[in-house]
């Protein structure tokens, strides 16, 4: 789609890449995109040259992002989110990286299961949250701010459990309202797997997000994205003994936010 304009089909993935990750390196845009490290290579030098893109180091890796200071950025932001937009489902998730890496030795069902048992019983004892939300857009509009309040879990049968969220919003300009929200949480033992469901048209006619899966030691992963009216969702948690950390990333015709939701209860 993108060649059409950029001349390259490698430099219409990358950008589309970066649009949605943030920033990348050249071994995983390789490894992610199934795209041959020569071209990855050529398409990021000639990119960074044409001050579209910058780099820096982290370590030994170096890390490319967008330039900032470019003039029509905000237009090629636009344009790239509408393409993403374009894409088949099962080519969308092909562009999101999750953020920890896949142990293999978690790859094993046993170990797995085990993963997933330790996350369940820590949704159990979850009783506070706070969030943040920021638009990656440059407009105004979207979802700009931060949130507290309490949850109040509840559990129906041993595979189900219920947040009730309530608490306050707190909007970039400073505004301030309350908000609730109602979760639901299926554990599929047989699957291997943890369903995450919005109940805002209540529990009759629940709002699907996704299936979240191991994929290390301390965190899960969306199996895939999820579209409701037009907009993209994912999700990673990540917990320790502490917290749990739910990561959204929202992608649509007038989104294009990341949202990090911390969940905390008492640790007995």
């Amino acid at each position: 789609m993108l060649e059409v304009l950029c001349g390259n089909k490698t430099i219409g993935k990358i950008l589309i890449f970066l649009f949605v990750n943030g920033k990348c390196y050249g071994t995983q845009l390789h490894r992610q995109l199934k795209t041959p490290l020569t071209p990855i290579q050529k398409a990021l030098l000639r990119l960074e040259r044409g001050e579209l893109i910058t780099s820096y180091y982290e370590g030994k890796t170096r890390l490319y992002h967008f330039n900032p200071a470019f003039p029509l950025l905000n237009e090629i932001e636009q344009l790239l989110k509408k393409a993403y937009t374009l894409l088949p489902a099962d080519e969308k998730k092909k562009y999101y990286v999750v953020k920890e890496e896949t142990l293999k030795e978690y790859t094993h069902p046993e170990n797995k299961t085990h993963v997933l048992l330790k996350f369940w019983e820590k949704l159990i004892k979850v009783e506070q949250l706070t969030f943040n939300a920021k638009s990656k857009a440059k407009e105004e509009l979207g979802w700009n701010g931060k949130g507290k309040g309490e949850v109040g879990v509840t559990k129906e049968g041993s595979n189900i459990l219920i947040f009730n969220e309530r608490g306050s919003w707190q909007g970039k300009q400073g505004e301030e309202v309350s908000f609730s929200n109602v979760f639901r949480w299926t554990l599929d033992r047989r699957e291997g797997m943890i369903s995450l469901e919005h109940l805002r048209r209540g529990p009759e006619h629940p709002v699907f997000l996704f299936h979240l899966v191991p994929t290390s030691k301390s965190s899960l992963s969306s199996v895939n994205s999820h579209l409701c009216e037009g907009d993209t969702y994912f999700g990673q948690i990540h917990f320790d003994r502490y917290s749990l950390r739910l990561n959204w990333r929202v992608i649509g015709p007038k989104k294009n936010e990341e949202i990090d939701y911390y969940y905390s209860g008492s640790s007995e």
